[in-house]
């Protein structure tokens, strides 16, 4: 990936977004991440992992204020480059203000991973209603909003990486509502690649499998690999991952 130039930075405060700047001191070439849902579990481990790769990270959450500022302090103690903005990714305006303040401090964005996501289980019979909405709210409409920014906004040669699940092939009780709301990733994502490919922009998923436990530092290397040079050939997959599908009451921005 051609990585974009980054201008400095001061110290900066918190504003209405809830965003943290401190001690960026970016040099030129830095490649720029927004990590959505990066506060916390798998997006926090990728956060970490990318800035420790030189990004300079832009840490998206929604509720948890003092875990995205924790994430950012880490990276910071690692003499990283980090910066938390609040959004909510189903709201389109909010994400166009995530990656307008990306820009604004970096100059550009060059790698988006989609880690947000609501888990919220329960029988088809049984089912409220109003709970699938908000689930698809976050896991369908979010992941429409924030890739459509991402198409938007994203430099040449950037990258795009979706996170689904194993459970979308399942026929796993109590899973129907999640897995059709991950079902929408794995359709988004192969499309959006080649609708990108002209730009050479790559689009790719990883979908959370339930075979054997797999960390959230694991995945934090494979999304690496993806965004890396030697992972740019692999493009419009939903990759199949290993590991534990997660905790039925995750949410996005915890």
């Amino acid at each position: 990936m051609g990585p974009g130039r980054c201008p400095s930075a001061t110290v900066g405060d918190r504003g209405q977004s809830g965003r943290v700047i401190r001690n960026v001191h970016n040099a030129s070439g830095t490649p720029v991440a927004i990590i959505t849902g990066g506060s916390r579990s798998i997006g926090r481990a990728v956060a970490r992992e990318l800035a420790i790769r030189d990004y300079a990270v832009v840490i998206n959450y929604l509720n948890s204020q003092p875990s995205a500022d924790a994430a950012v302090e880490e990276i910071l103690a690692a003499n990283g480059t980090a910066l938390a903005v609040r959004a909510d990714v189903a709201d389109e305006l909010d994400v166009e203000r995530l990656f307008g303040e990306a820009m604004d401090a970096f100059g550009g964005v060059d790698v988006v991973v989609h880690a947000a996501e609501r888990m919220i289980l329960g029988t088809v019979a049984g089912y409220d209603l109003q709970t699938f909405d908000a689930l698809h709210r976050v896991n369908v409409r979010g992941t429409f909003v924030v890739n459509q920014q991402a198409s938007r906004q994203l430099r040449d040669g950037g990258a795009i990486v979706n996170f689904s699940s194993s459970a979308v092939g399942l026929a796993l009780p109590s899973y129907a509502a999640y897995a059709a709301s991950k079902g929408a990733v794995d359709a988004i994502t192969p499309m959006l690649a080649r609708e990108l490919s002209a730009r050479d922009i790559t689009v790719n998923a990883i979908a959370l499998g339930l075979e054997r436990p797999a960390t959230p530092a694991d995945i934090a290397n494979l999304v690496e690999f993806l965004v890396s040079e030697d992972g740019r050939r692999i493009n419009g997959q939903v990759i199949r991952a290993s590991g534990v599908i997660g905790d039925a009451s995750r949410n996005q921005g915890t």
